[in-house]
């Protein structure tokens, strides 16, 4: 009878290995090009740049600007508010740093359009506009930043247009007007098209202004306004293309190795694996061998527990087939001897001819032939129990032996040694096993059996030793084989022997026939129980 079939995994569409491989790898390579545009962290540095190139500028614009209105004030010079200086670091230094956070700071529309000045700068004042509109067109053509020179009043003196309009209602430019410098990022919207790559600017969408107060005596006389795009982040790349090219280059190739790491150590073994149990679960014997790569050291632990467990099944699938044969042929020849004896006995009783001796004798063979067959179904159930008993419990040597020596037996019992350690095993299994070795050294004309214990390496050495006619040598490498006997005519099975192998190794032990001076001796290895808590 064929057992349940095995539970099938549901049928569905599942990434396979080497997929899941790839998509690691290339989200893993992406991660750094992806968190600079997640995070904008280029677009952070290029705007910080971009207000810092501005800043130092201005700065330098500013300090000329003083330096004039200083030497030579205009007609119509109005002084503001005290300037708030940026602080100071030591030694009179005040580095003007960056202050906007592209993270942080809101993007601000487009500046505000001018509008109509309340009071208007004097001629002066306009004159001398008029003289550092030059320089402000030269600074704009070498960096690409737009520049006007406000009065205290937030009105333009200097610059390419907006001149006598007023900026005053402008955020960044009011700061200024207050004392202190002013900075916002604002949406640019330009008039030309989209440019190149290669363009230095124009194709940013981040536009930094910049408001800083010019000081005449440490007061606001006039604010220099600046404004620039920050570089495009495209136009940036662009720029480092070459650098980028090689990055590119590099992490692909380690992506790769990283990949062919990755197959020679996972993919290829798991697939080997797979492949490997489909052969052996659809018989192939040839294909029980260690694997050509394992990759890794678990692979290769994985491999030989695969193998031993193959190795363990062909195993028992050749013992059952063995096992099976023998099983028919013992039970073949007594239903043999019961058939032809109950045939000879029906013919009689149709045409009597025997005489009642020999139909006593035939009678008497079907009965001694039912009885081995009962006694060959009694071990047989018991074999099947050794091979399956549970091994909960534990067991003292000299408690067992005691029950052992209180039962009517033909042998007297000898304890010696080491007998009062628990072992791993129930009492009713070890009293099997030593029953069933007591009762073979009886079958051997045994008088006495001597059964010693020791300690050695943590785990239970017991020797049983009797007296009897002994095992020849040609039958000791057969003693545990299933159906394997010398007193078949005294209705001996054969299975005795097997029966005690099979409950030992159930427990993680093992049996073996050992050389002894006369008679049989057997040594029994068994696990100590583990100390209770």
């Amino acid at each position: 009878m064929r057992g349940p079939a095995a539970p099938r995994v549901a049928v569905k569409w599942r990434p396979p290995l080497a997929l899941v491989v790839a998509a690691v790898l290339a989200l893993v390579a992406s991660l750094p090009l992806g968190a600079i545009l997640l995070f904008r962290v280029w677009d952070n540095q290029l705007v910080r740049q971009a207000e810092a190139e501005v800043a130092a500028e201005s700065a330098a614009l500013a300090a000329g600007i003083a330096a004039d209105l200083t030497r030579e004030p205009p007609a119509g010079l109005v002084l503001g508010p005290p300037v708030t200086p940026p602080p100071a670091i030591g030694d009179g230094l005040t580095p003007l740093g960056p202050r906007l956070d592209p993270a942080a700071d809101p993007i601000r529309p487009p500046r505000p359009e001018a509008r109509p000045a309340e009071i208007a700068p004097s001629a002066d004042l306009l004159a001398f506009g008029a003289r550092l509109t030059p320089q402000l067109r030269a600074t704009q053509a070498l960096t690409l930043a737009g520049f006007r020179v406000l009065d205290a009043r937030g009105v333009v003196i200097a610059g390419r247009d907006e001149i006598g309009l007023s900026l005053a209602h402008v955020e960044e430019v009011a700061a200024a007007l207050d004392g202190r410098i002013g900075a916002a990022l604002r949406a640019r919207v330009s008039k030309h098209p989209v440019p190149p790559l290669a363009s230095v600017s124009r194709g940013g969408s981040i536009r930094v202004f910049l408001a800083l107060p010019v000081a005449v005596d440490g007061r606001v006389a006039a604010v220099v306004l600046a404004s620039r795009t920050a570089t495009d982040l495209r136009r940036a790349l662009f720029a480092e293309r070459h650098a980028l090219g090689l990055a590119a280059v590099f992490a692909m190739a380690t992506v790769a190795a990283v990949g062919f790491l990755f197959q020679r150590t996972v993919t290829r073994p798991v697939r080997d694996l797979i492949d490997r149990t489909r052969a052996l679960a659809a018989g192939d014997r040839a294909a029980l061998r260690p694997l050509p790569h394992h990759g890794t050291a678990e692979f290769a632990s994985l491999s030989q527990s695969l193998l031993d467990m193959a190795a363990g099944l062909a195993a028992r699938s050749d013992y059952v087939s063995t096992f099976a044969a023998h099983v028919a042929h013992e039970i073949k020849s007594p239903l043999t001897a019961i058939a032809g004896a109950a045939e000879l006995l029906a013919d009689d009783v149709a045409e009597p001819a025997m005489t009642p001796e020999q139909r006593a004798a035939f009678l008497h063979q079907i009965g001694e032939n039912a009885e081995r067959l009962g006694a060959l179904v009694s071990h047989l159930r018991d074999l099947a129990r050794a091979e399956t008993t549970p091994t909960a419990g534990e067991a003292r040597p000299d408690a067992v032996i005691a029950t052992l020596a209180a039962e009517p037996r033909p042998v007297a019992i000898v304890a010696e040694g080491v007998l009062d350690h628990p072992l791993a095993l129930s009492p009713d299994t070890l009293r099997i096993v030593l029953g069933h070795l007591l009762d073979n050294a009886a079958r051997h004309g045994a008088t006495g059996v001597t059964i010693g214990g020791a300690i050695e390496d943590g785990r239970a050495r017991l020797r049983v030793a009797d007296d009897g006619s002994g095992i020849s040598p040609a039958n000791r490498a057969r003693i545990f084989d299933p159906f394997f006997t010398t007193r078949r005519a005294e209705g001996g099975t054969g299975m005795g022997l097997p029966i005690v192998r099979a409950l030992v190794e159930t427990h993680r032990g093992s049996i073996d026939f050992v050389a002894a001076a006369g008679g049989a001796a057997f040594e029994i290895v068994l696990p100590l129980a583990a100390p209770r808590v």
